[in-house]
């Protein structure tokens, strides 16, 4: 029998390898977009299961696990479960070895490739007469948020058979039923599995175990459906393992299956109201061969509880759930009835969807970028997949800073986080854009006021008035401006632009009210400033400025657009003179300083600027202030212009020495001798970016909180704005390139999972700022608007180069080729989507009108000759 699979996992591409202690922290986060996880960890185990509307590390079903028993042409028969070596620091607990399935034989040898989606682990034992590779992914094709949303683990087991005889195998997939706890509470109650078998769209015969439950009430947030399944033809399952103690349900399991390499079924115990199924398929692999058996985890759990889950509300520091009604829901369980639907219907897309995920990952695999930055942006992307973010069946996209161990970190989409990242809006442009409408439309009052923060559900009183009254962050105001004109852009669309206008324009006029931001409009920021560092600031300070010059500027073009060109030259007028004071005073020949003005008193700060438990105590002399140090990410305002194609805010020599002098001052080699009294993301002999150092020794006495801190997306500010300004200085980009080699040294499987970069929780938003590196080292900027196609000019001694672009929307690559005149030839292959050009440009080298302009859909290649 072959396989209906189109690719084995032994054919799927991977960035890096890990092996011996590299695998103990992996955990790859495989499901949909606000579907939840289960992850593929580095030994082959399934682990972290993630599915039941909130995070559940550590969380894994007893018993779960995949096993393999051949038997070759001498009868000669082994089993193993699928999986490595166990980790060393699995080896020791009160009652031996922790590893749930510590006592399965299991292979010798085990490496674990990934490009994301993608994760394989090829396993090796000299008494197994095939190659074996387990594979676990979820489809990934940006443009289409649906098909990104399966909430599925696609597994695939590869055996390859390198003998001169037939091998018989058989694989088995072992579940408990565990639906009625989260990992942190609740207990399976009557619990129930069911054998299921169906015909799919495509008439393939989809067989496998239906979990439910007959002890929960349908509005408990534990209560769902699992399913397991597979189309292979020759597979027997078993819906409960028998009740023998001591062991002996699991010494009967493993005899029946090494003896047969099936399992014979059994009635159902009563008592068991966790049951433990199984599903075993058989095949024979024939000499020089391969066969990929494909099987499916699914589930459905619609009831997510709001972002204040039990009364207390989660990133608030506490206080009681006013809100009612806490069942908000999830957007993919309004597609499906169950988890056996979620199988039915996605079994005839699957390879279809593999093939266009596969596309997706070769576009940044096979292209000319480093290593390094291919890895940092595509693992990156899993956190849109973890328990950070979800949708509710009203379609609106929504995110957790990160997560905790068993609870989401800091509720409500923050702004101030969220303006960082670069994933989302160039890969899934739909949820972009709908951010955007809840940010402004549900989370900005009419004068302009935007909470950083939006409570759910919308529609109670309790998270209306919330809304109206949480602070608002002046970085994550003006941040959002900036991402509204990046929407637009992206997006070419006048209706987003025309609808969120009004709220645009008060969000940025709300920084003139008396005693606001910049109250007397000379385009400075001097007022009482809350920002991503938990704190707020008072006096001028480029973090916060150039967030103000970016908005500023981008208002200015978006002003124009809807026909107010007074309000647009009072954009330009504010900037020009912001930009001038800001290169003029806050310069201090290495970097830009905060110039600390504290306020005469609380009273002449207006309301809704301060964080009522966050910041200084006395307005007089207020700690948690920056003052004269050097800060990673002082420059995010303009790595976001360069994004946006606004090009420099400020003096770019400032701006470029200032990058040199963060790479000078505040990369550390060794963190042996190194003081945090906060949070550590690093140490030992690692190399990082501190947030802030302070080479002049005017440090304040209590600075912002996380000084002394390493938080990875904060790295990558400087990172990108280090390669944005490389095309002009290459020692930057080589800056640039050597911080996300740190980085990824870091979260090198043994000390860290290389999927989850950390801050405030696992899976942290910020990070995701990682695909930005992609922009600016390929130069790629789109304008819907105007139809311009922009990429960089390729390096003087290159002939060729490719890379990946994507707009949100669509996707594809640019190839660009030295013709015999001089001349640059550029070649953008469209994968996905549509595209409209007019015009192709290379930045610093010129531009061309598209032959024939008009949108081209996927499969198309437009060539374009661009003369110097």
């Amino acid at each position: 029998m072959t396989s209906p699979c189109p690719h084995g996992p032994h054919s799927w591409p991977s960035i890096r390898a890990y092996d011996g202690p590299h695998r103990a922290r992996v955990a790859m986060p495989v499901g949909g977009i606000g579907t939840g996880t289960v992850s593929l960890g580095g030994r082959g185990d399934l682990r972290d299961w993630e599915i039941i509307n909130r995070p559940a590390k550590g969380f894994t079903p007893r018993p779960s696990f995949l096993a393999v028993r051949t038997r070759d042409a001498t009868g000669s028969i082994a089993v193993r479960a699928l999986e490595g070596p166990l980790d060393d620091h699995l080896y020791e607990g009160p009652l031996g070895a922790t590893a749930p399935t510590h006592g399965l034989p299991r292979f010798r040898e085990a490496t674990f490739h990934a490009a994301y989606p993608f994760g394989r682990v090829d396993l090796q034992d000299t008494d197994i007469p095939l190659h074996v590779s387990l594979g676990a992914w979820n489809p990934l094709v940006p443009g289409a948020v649906e098909e990104s949303s399966l909430p599925l683990v696609a597994l695939k087991v590869g055996l390859t058979n390198p003998g001169a005889t037939p091998v018989d195998a058989s694989v088995a997939f072992v579940l408990r039923n565990f639906i009625g706890t989260n990992g942190e509470t609740g207990t399976p109650n009557r619990n129930v599995n069911e054998f299921r078998s169906g015909t799919t769209a495509d008439g393939q015969t989809l067989t496998g175990v239906f979990f439910r439950t007959d002890g929960l009430d349908s509005t408990d947030e534990c209560w769902g459906t699992v399913a397991i399944s597979t189309p292979m033809p020759d597979v027997t399952t078993r819906l409960a393992w028998s009740n023998a103690g001591w062991g002996g349900a699991l010494l009967e399991f493993w005899d029946t299956f090494t003896a047969t390499g099936h399992v014979t079924p059994v009635d159902a115990n009563p008592s068991d109201h966790a049951p433990v199924a199984t599903i075993v398929v058989a095949t024979t692999v024939p000499a020089g061969s391969t066969i990929t058996v494909p099987l499916t985890l699914s589930w459905h759990f619609p009831n997510r509880l709001s972002w204040t889950p039990d009364g207390i509300a989660v990133g608030l520091g506490g206080g009681a759930n006013a809100f009612g009604l806490p069942v908000i829901g999830n957007e993919y369980t309004s597609r499906f009835s169950d988890a056996w639907d979620v199988a039915m219907q996605a079994a005839p897309c699957l390879d279809a969807l593999e093939n266009r995920s596969l596309a997706f990952v070769h576009t940044v695999t096979r292209s000319d970028l480093p290593p390094e930055v291919q890895e940092a942006a595509l693992f990156n992307i899993s956190t849109l997949r973890s328990q950070t973010c979800f949708r509710t069946p009203d379609g609106n996209f929504w995110g957790w800073e990160g997560t905790f161990d068993h609870a989401g970190s800091c509720y409500g989409s923050c702004t101030h986080v969220w303006n960082y990242e670069q994933t989302v809006p160039f890969l899934f442009g739909q949820l972009a854009r709908n951010a955007r409408r809840l940010e402004f439309i549900e989370g900005t009052r009419d004068d302009g006021h935007m909470a950083f923060r939006i409570a759910l559900p919308l529609d109670h009183p309790a998270a209306r008035e919330r809304n109206a009254s949480y602070p608002a962050a002046a970085d994550g105001q003006m941040g959002c401006i900036l991402k509204a004109y990046r929407e637009w852009q992206l997006s070419g669309d006048d209706v987003l632009l025309h609808d969120l206008w009004p709220r645009v324009r008060a969000a940025l006029a709300y920084a003139w009210i008396p005693g606001g931001w910049d109250a007397d409009r000379d385009g400075v920021m001097e007022g009482t400033q809350h920002n991503t560092m938990d704190v707020e600031y008072f006096g001028p300070n480029l973090q916060m400025g150039a967030w103000y010059l970016g908005a500023l500027r981008a208002a200015s073009h978006m002003a124009r657009a809807v026909g107010e060109p007074d309000f647009a030259a009072e954009c330009t007028r504010l900037e020009e003179a912001g930009r001038v004071w800001m290169d003029a005073h806050l310069w201090n020949g290495e970097y830009y300083d905060h110039e600390i003005r504290p306020p005469a008193t609380w009273d002449t700060v207006a309301p809704g600027l301060r964080h009522p438990s966050m910041g200084a105590r006395d307005p007089n002399s207020p700690e948690w202030q920056l003052g004269a140090g050097c800060l990673v990410d002082q420059l995010i305002g303009q790595v976001l212009a360069h994004v946006n194609g606004l090009g420099h805010l400020l003096d770019p020599g400032h701006v470029r020495t200032t990058l040199h002098s963060i790479a000078r001052h505040n990369r550390r080699s060794g963190f042996h001798d190194h003081f945090n009294p906060m949070r550590s993301y690093v140490g030992g002999d690692e190399t990082a970016l501190l947030m802030a150092s302070y080479p002049r020794g005017e440090r304040p006495a209590l600075p912002f909180p996380y000084y002394a801190e390493v938080m990875t997306g904060f790295e990558y500010t400087a990172a990108v704005g280090m390669l944005y300004e490389g095309r002009a200085d290459s020692s930057l980009r080589e800056e640039g390139l050597r911080v996300i080699r740190d980085i990824r040294a870091r979260y090198d499987g043994k000390r860290r999972n290389p999927f989850d970069e950390a801050e405030c929780g696992h899976h942290y938003a910020r990070a995701m700022l990682a695909w930005g590196a992609i922009l600016a080292l390929t130069g790629f900027h789109w304008s819907g608007v105007t139809g311009v196609f922009t990429i960089g000019t390729m390096d003087e001694t290159t002939e060729t180069v490719t890379w990946p672009w994507s707009n949100g929307d669509a996707w594809g690559t640019v190839h660009q080729r030295r013709s015999e005149s001089g001349g640059i030839t550029v070649s953008i292959a469209v994968a996905h989507g549509t595209l409209a050009p007019s015009t192709v440009r290379i930045e610093g080298w010129g531009s061309a009108s598209v032959t024939h302009p008009g949108a081209v859909r996927a499969g198309t290649t437009i060539h374009v000759d661009i003369a110097p």
